[in-house]
């Protein structure tokens, strides 16, 4: 349907009511929908924030294809044992090739949210939860893996764990 523009007309249109009192400023249509489309628009276009996310910089976890963050506001301490979150963020696709003709699948990754806790007196992990996702910093398709909460492993030294363990341990 063909809606036609009025030259004549000023924006705003300066209209008066039968009511003698007031007047007031009457907008078409097109202007009221011109006005709230790009609000619209914007309001729906939001992108992740990724202000909480802060890079764990150790020595010996620069290898250049993964970088590590942990979230400082997630860290939760109950007596000798530490909760935090965790994401890996991978430079390349990780995971196996998928049978699909794009060779893309689930099971593909370029980044990894983890929940963990750590015993700091015995210096030991658990995986509480973790998540892969197909695109960079926790975003895309989101697939949870499988957890056998009940397997404590002991941290490694020079290991993801142990720079995890430093930051989450380290706040008394």
């Amino acid at each position: 349907m063909f809606f036609p523009i009025r030259p004549y007309r000023c924006f705003p249109a300066r209209c008066a009511i039968t009511d003698k009192t007031e007047t007031f400023f009457k907008l078409p249509l097109a202007y009221l929908f011109a006005l709230w489309s790009p609000i619209t628009l914007l309001a729906l276009s939001s992108v992740p924030v990724y202000a909480e996310w802060v890079v764990v910089e150790k020595p010996y976890l620069s290898l250049g294809l993964w970088t590590l963050y942990d979230n400082p506001d997630t860290i939760r301490r109950e007596g000798n044992l530490v909760t935090m979150w965790q994401l890996t963020d991978y430079k390349w696709m990780q995971g196996n090739v998928g049978m699909a003709p794009l060779r893309f699948g689930p099971h593909r990754f370029l980044s990894t949210t983890t929940h963990k806790q750590f015993d700091c007196r015995e210096k030991r992990v658990r995986l509480l939860a973790f998540t892969e996702f197909s695109r960079h910093m926790g975003t895309g398709i989101s697939m949870n893996g499988y957890v056998d909460r009940d397997n404590w492993m002991p941290v490694e030294p020079e290991s993801i764990n142990e720079a995890l363990w430093e930051v989450g341990c380290a706040k008394e």
